[in-house]
Order: structure tokens, then sequence, then C-alpha cells
């Protein structure tokens, strides 16, 4: 087990810059010009600025911060965009932990923030001719101070229930210990999954490409159970044909895959493609 760093004894504020850059896609088959339509106006409704806002907010009472300033857009003909400034609180340095392990929900707030950001952007999305659409949104939560913008991880990925996680993490700036010496980091970090509870490292394939000289760590995340109906919408499987079946099962499969991997995929795509339709 790796131990944890002593606290250390600082000359000022510490005044190291978390950055967290998550990104998740929900992938969805949609048949037609109104199947499509409805799914992007979904998507807008459910991940509009409002509620953006909300999710937001939770995450700055898990991280212990104060919200000085909201600034919140919806977009024509679709997307959102949310901006918010924010400061720390002071719960008491026993309360606060940077340690690699699983952040709260946000019923627990044990940590510390100060003078930072949080931001999201959506971005709806549909394939012109096969009929996948996607949803992404990006969140960027960047902090100053003692707690870590992971911490903040486990409830994003519950509240977005993303098809795939991409997430970037990266530590910037340094500051002093009473003799002068330089700190380019304050906490132990081996990958971004040891903030991740156990359920959710069952339900995702994980894959890291981390460069710790430079205080680098990215880890991206594909969901492992694959069942078609989660990726219909206004219809559902019991309609569809087994050659109509294994042929959308194909194409949706191949869309999380080429995001997964940050490239586009030749034909044979067989050996991710999930088992048979279920009898």
């Amino acid at each position: 087990m790796t131990q944890p760093l002593k606290r250390l004894k600082l000359q000022g504020f510490n005044n190291l810059t978390k950055s967290l850059s998550f990104n998740i896609y929900d992938v969805c088959y949609t048949d037609s010009c109104e199947q499509r339509e409805a799914y992007i106006a979904y998507i807008d409704e459910a991940y509009n600025a409002e509620r953006l806002t909300t999710i937001l907010t939770k995450v700055a009472n898990i991280i212990g911060a104060n919200v000085l300033n909201v600034a919140r857009q919806d977009y024509d003909p679709q997307g959102a965009s949310v901006t918010m400034l924010i400061a720390e609180e002071h719960p008491g340095e026993e309360a606060m932990s940077n340690s690699a392990t699983p952040g709260p929900l946000p019923d627990a707030v044990v940590a510390h923030l100060d003078k930072s950001h949080i931001a999201v952007h959506t971005y709806p999305e549909s394939h012109p001719r096969n009929g996948i659409s996607t949803f992404r949104a990006d969140i960027d939560v960047s902090t100053c101070g003692l707690i870590s913008p992971l911490k903040a991880l486990n409830y994003l990925i519950r509240a977005l229930e993303s098809d795939i996680v991409i997430m970037d993490y990266r530590v910037r700036g340094f500051t002093r210990n009473l003799t002068g010496r330089k700190h380019f980091i304050d906490h132990n970090i081996s990958s971004i999954q040891n903030y991740l509870t156990p359920e959710t490292k069952y339900a995702y394939q994980m894959i890291d490409v981390n460069v710790y000289q430079e205080n680098l760590f990215h880890t991206k995340m594909v969901v492992n159970d694959f069942r078609l109906d989660d990726y219909l919408f206004c219809v559902n499987t019991a309609e569809l044909s087994d050659k109509e079946y294994e042929r959308i099962q194909r194409l949706v499969r191949r869309e999380m895959m080429e995001i997964f991997y940050g490239r586009n995929l030749n034909r044979e795509i067989e050996r991710w493609t999930a088992p048979g339709r279920p009898s």
C-alpha cells in the first residue's frame, strides 16, 4: 500500500493547481429524422443549463466550496454551458483529505478549495446517415489548495450515467516549504482509478496512460454491460428482426469503440461486438 505523504509545512498558501477534465459520452440509435430530433430534444431538456447548474453545485458541495458566481446559457439549436466561480471554505485541517481513495457522495462534505472554477459544456450531435446519435458533456474542475477535484468523480459518474468516460488530471505550478524547497505535487497518486469505488470499477472496462514525471494522469472507461435496449430511442428490441438487431448492435458498438480508442476503426469490429440476441 502506498504511504501518504506527510502534511507539508508551507511557507505560505498552497498554490498548486489541480485540474480535472472529465468527458462523458452517451450513444443512441435513432432510426429516423423524427427519432433523432426527439433524442436531441430529450438530451437538451435532460441536460439543460438549469440541471447542469444543479450538478455543478453538488460538485462544489462535495469539495467544500462556496459558489461566488454562476454564468449559464442554453444554446439554439442545442447545447448548454455553465461556468461557476468558487472560493474556499475552512472546514478545519483535520477534515481535509487528499488521499487516493474514492471521494464522497453529496451527503458528506470533507474537502477544501480556493479561488477556482467549475465549467461544463454539452455537445449533442447525430451521424448524417447511419442513425447514430451521441451526446458529449465536458466538465472541468480546477482547484487550488489541498484537495484534489478527483474527490468529485464518483458523484459525476453516477449523476451523468455515461457509456464512455475519458478523464485527464494534471497538477501544475509549485508551492514552497519553510526552507524554500519547491514541491510540484503534494499527494501520492498512481492512477485516477484509485479514486473510484469498486462498483464503478466493476461496471467499466478501464485503461490508463500516465506520465508520472510530468504529473499527468489519463484514464478512460467504457461500460462492460451492453444491452441493446439501452441504446434505442422510441423503439425496443422486440420490434427488430434478428438481422436488424445484429446490424444496429454492430453500429452502436462500433461508435462506442471509436470514441473509446479515439480513432476510426475498420470493418473488423466483431471482436468488440456484444453477444448475440438474448433468447
